[in-house]
């Protein structure tokens, strides 16, 4: 590994050990073992940096997200499908325990985006790739292929729900909603909308 990785996966460590605010550029510098010039040569600032972390480490949870996770590897689930839709908040449900760490980190990062105008705004830019990146997820469509409308209009309703079930779920797990309370309110809601038309 070079020095630009060198530090990408020491800034994870420190963001997992000493979270957002109080992760140092010496911090970094000590768990990477390159030089305080190498993290702006390489990110331009360690809150650059820090941000590139936290991105990363989302996404390398987002494997376990995929449909067929945990259940040799192939889904049965039709995407757009209910059953598809309850597989994927199964996987992310399960998947919670082991990312509690990020999770966590995420809300101090929130918590801390009026202190922190530059990294709000960073992050703010990566929550459009979050919105792309859940879609696949639940309609099988490419990434690259997700027309903005849908990014927009699905791709929000399913961040919300993750970071609504993040919430209830680092409250407190043993009452956090489930895979399958997620979708029979789904389906009800659907049921609803067509009775009502």
């Amino acid at each position: 590994m070079g020095h630009r990785e060198d530090l990408l996966e020491g800034a994870k460590r420190c963001l997992l050990q000493k979270g957002f605010v109080r992760t140092t550029a010496r911090d970094i510098v000590k768990e990477s073992g390159t030089n305080l010039a190498s993290i702006g040569y390489h990110y331009g600032s360690k809150d650059a940096l820090l941000v590139q972390a936290y991105v990363s480490l989302i996404e390398g949870m987002g494997d376990r997200f995929e449909p067929g996770w945990g259940a040799g590897g192939t889904s049965q689930a039709p995407p757009g499908s209910l059953e598809r839709f309850r597989e994927v908040w199964a996987n992310i449900i399960r998947s919670m325990p082991e990312s509690r760490g990020i999770w966590l980190l995420g809300f101090e990062i929130v918590l801390q985006g009026d202190r922190l105008p530059e990294v709000r705004k960073m992050l703010v830019e990566a929550e459009e790739q979050g919105r792309s990146g859940l879609l696949p997820l639940f309609n099988g469509i490419p990434e690259a292929d997700q027309s903005k409308e849908t990014v927009d209009s699905e791709g929000r309703l399913y961040q919300t729900l993750l970071q609504g079930l993040m919430v209830q779920w680092l409250f407190d797990s043993d009452s956090a909603t489930d895979a399958d309370q997620l979708t029979e309110g789904l389906r009800r809601v659907i049921e609803g909308t067509g009775r009502n038309s």
